[in-house]
């Protein structure tokens, strides 16, 4: 099919941002991403400048029966493109702040940093992850579970519309009561590529923010503590841990080189004195390697986490859990701790609060009733190990938490992705979300055009 493939797309439509073919200067920089486990190598890369390169992308592709990937930053890419049609949104990168209504218009290929400084000119914050570097699209459109996630719940639930180009090259917007709405917030790329969309802002301007870094010896108790703790926390505090081995090298900070260690970040909005008071049980475990608490504007964010910048080989599994027991973070540490033969880094997160709430009819996020969220994250080649082996731990990991598990987000599903089959996809929905989706899919995406992804396949309708 490549050869072939190629030639279809030797005569393409004229568009405003840069066309690449395969050989061409640019077109390895332009398909790679913060993946790099796996690459795009499409017959053609659409560097789109705006929604009308979009729609002319989209619509070369469905004539010629092509099909289309989409990336910004490729932190979620799994599923690479063969032969088909990228179209690369890293170039729109437009952001509109409305004060007055708290809301922003923020394009395809917006990071979450750009909206939060955007945002914070007005004493505003996005409902915004970990990252500064993640798509704010992308992110939105598996749900997002945010800084503020237990106060404010899914960044899904805060759309106001949508702007996306379908299976059959037309630009739409689409808004809460149309069927498209809610299909595409909580399913990716699955029924079209997502030119822009609007959101609430929520009006907060500093946190009370940072890490608590315990070493080894005092893991289990910190642990422990932070499980009990977390159960009470009031909705204003959004709090995870992360279990991690860290080398031996000047990049990582004297204290922590070359230990295990539990990195509990706490997000709390509200006034310092209260937060000082909420994390006075943790601190009262033991003596902390890192205790960086403190006020700061929410445009420092991305310290509370420092999530890794540099490109990298990775997969990553996760569980959604109703409950967190004593027997589930042994589980957890006794198969992906630091005895573990595949290195992990496993973060649980706290979850509850208004994510608990149903959030805007028929949008497709669903397993709410969950109480924590636990990930688990290998690297691959040097320092790593390979697929085959990160692949059976993470399956064991995933054993491990099964009675507690009530299914897993796909937002927090990475890489492994010549395994991605529609079993995988099921289990991050409902049984009646996902055969919505495929019958939807069925009338929008007939022919699986976007199918480059944690994928929904066309499905018979479901009666109303």
């Amino acid at each position: 099919m490549g050869n072939t493939a190629h030639q279809r797309t030797q005569e393409v439509p004229t568009f405003t941002g840069p066309v690449f073919r395969p050989g061409d200067a640019g077109y390895d920089e332009e398909v790679s991403g913060y993946q790099t486990a796996y690459t795009h190598r499409p017959a053609l890369v659409v560097g789109a400048a705006d929604a009308e390169d979009v729609r002319r992308a989209v619509a070369h592709a469905a004539e010629h029966g092509l099909p289309v990937a989409v990336q910004a930053t490729g932190h979620g890419l799994s599923v690479a493109v063969e032969s088909g049609v990228l179209i690369s949104t890293r170039r729109m990168t437009e952001v509109r702040i409305d004060p007055g209504a708290r809301t922003a218009r923020v394009a395809a290929g917006v990071r979450a940093g750009a909206l939060i400084e955007a945002a914070a000119a007005h004493g505003l914050a996005p409902l915004t992850g970990s990252s500064p570097g993640v798509g704010v699209v992308g992110y939105t459109l598996g749900g997002g579970i945010g800084l503020l996630a237990r106060q404010f719940g899914y960044a899904a639930d805060h759309v106001h519309a949508l702007e996306i180009v379908t299976a059959d090259g037309v630009l739409r917007r689409v808004e809460p009561g149309d069927e498209l709405f809610g299909a595409v917030l909580g399913s990716g790329s699955n029924f079209g590529v997502v030119t822009a969309l609007e959101m609430s802002l929520v009006p907060v301007s500093t946190l009370y923010a940072g890490q608590l870094v315990f070493d080894a010896p005092l893991i289990e108790k910190a642990l422990e503590t932070w499980r009990r703790w977390s159960a009470g926390a009031p909705e204003e505090l959004t709090s995870s841990v992360t279990l991690l081995g860290l080398p031996d090298i000047p990049q990582v900070p004297a204290p922590l080189r070359g230990r295990y260690v539990a990195s509990f970040r706490i997000v709390y909005n509200g006034p310092a004195e209260e937060g000082e008071r909420l994390v006075a049980p943790l601190r009262e475990v033991g003596a902390r390697l890192v205790d960086s608490l403190r006020t700061m504007p929410f445009t420092e964010s991305g310290t509370i986490h420092n999530d890794p910048v540099a490109p990298q080989s990775y997969a990553g599994t996760n569980a959604l859990l109703g409950e967190l027991p004593p027997k589930a973070l042994d589980s957890l540490l006794a198969v992906a701790g630091p005895q573990s033969p595949v290195p992990c880094v496993l973060a649980v997160r706290h979850l509850g609060g208004a994510l608990h709430g149903q959030g805007q009819a028929g949008i497709a996020v669903d397993h709410r009733e969950a109480e924590y969220l636990v990930c688990a994250l290998s690297l691959y080649g040097p320092g790593g190990t390979g697929p085959d082996e990160v692949r059976d731990r993470h399956a064991q990991l995933r054993e491990a938490l099964a009675p507690w598990t009530l299914g897993h987000s796909l937002n927090f599903l990475y890489g492994d992705g010549e395994h991605a089959d529609e079993d995988q996809t099921r289990a991050g929905y409902r049984p009646g979300t996902y055969d919505r989706l495929a019958a939807l899919k069925s009338a929008h995406d007939p022919q699986n055009l976007f199918r480059f992804n944690r994928n929904v396949r066309p499905g018979p309708s479901v009666s109303p």
